[in-house]
């Protein structure tokens, strides 16, 4: 076997290991480990975006897929693990399988969201996100493809739920009023403020949560912002440095790109998966609007 022969097959068999828990790649990365075995890349945006242009080798993954909606109470919902189970396994995901996921026409939160998701089932170690999306892999001059991969062969995943990655609305309401853990809306402030409804049935935010809209967490390039960066912007917010924070938004999406900035900063967090669409709806938990007067000129960066 020739040296040549050696580098690539360890460029196959070893980068895969590497880095193994790491949320975030770049392009180079995965541009250097691209059609390695055991390897699964997910597009997700609108279908005809895959349609007319995807990284060689991609899958197109939609989040009606490895999600629940319900047709009564909040949308997106976990699906049963076993559900999720199948829909892993039929597109090749095994147990030991490196996933990554990259989004088009800036779909952030939807890919936080499946990221979330793959993390809660158990395979959060080996799933990360490209960093930047399709749009920063072809401004590096990446190839990509209107070429639809053959169907994988089917793996064989064992799902692992974990109970450290949502919570629900009660344990939303015992935070308020308390230090333990920071609440945040990641809505746009608009929502927050109660200047429009959104979803659910009343305006404003749930008491003592502080604003982080999802847009402020990645820069205008959809980059994630640099962990320090990070960490100063949610501090600033009112996310106190060593406190948990618990992040909620309309259904679940938007809530999660500010929850995996979070854990890019070094922050424990958690999603409230009903988010206000639910809260909204219970008539005995409180919600606040902001008087215009105490509404700040410009948010915090």
């Amino acid at each position: 076997m020739t040296l040549a022969t050696l580098f690539l097959a360890a460029l196959a068999a070893a980068p895969l290991t590497q880095a193994a828990d790491t949320p975030l790649v770049t392009v180079a990365w995965l541009a250097q480990r691209a059609g390695a075995p055991n390897l699964a890349i997910f597009h997700i945006g609108p279908r005809p975006d895959y349609d007319s242009a995807h990284i060689a080798g991609a899958q197109y993954l939609s989040l009606r897929d490895i999600a629940t909606f319900p047709p009564e109470g909040p949308p997106l919902q976990l699906p049963d693990p076993a559900v999720l189970d199948s829909v892993l396994e039929a597109r090749g995901v095994s147990d030991d399988t490196r996933v990554v996921l990259y989004w088009s026409s800036s779909w952030v939160s939807p890919t936080t969201r499946a990221y979330l998701t793959l993390h809660w089932i158990g395979h959060g170690a080996r799933t990360s996100i490209l960093d930047g999306g399709l749009a920063a892999w072809r401004a590096a001059g990446r190839p990509v493809t209107r070429d639809v991969p053959a169907a994988p062969a089917r793996g064989r995943f064992t799902p692992h739920p974990r109970s450290d990655v949502v919570v629900e609305a009660p344990f939303v309401r015992s935070q308020i009023g308390r230090t333990d853990w920071t609440i945040v809306d990641a809505r746009n402030r608009e929502f927050y403020h109660g200047e429009r409804p959104g979803n659910g049935t009343r305006s404003g935010h749930i008491p003592d949560a502080v604003s982080i809209p999802f847009t402020t967490v990645a820069d205008s390039s959809d980059r994630f912002l640099a962990p320090d960066v990070l960490r100063r912007l949610l501090s600033e917010s009112g996310a106190a440095p060593g406190r948990p924070l618990v992040a909620y938004c309309h259904v679940g999406q938007q809530a999660t790109a500010v929850w995996f900035a979070a854990r890019l900063a070094g922050y424990e967090a958690r999603l409230y998966d009903g988010s206000f669409d639910e809260w909204s709806r219970i008539t005995a938990y409180p919600t606040v609007t902001t008087p215009v007067s105490q509404r700040p000129l410009s948010p915090p960066r």
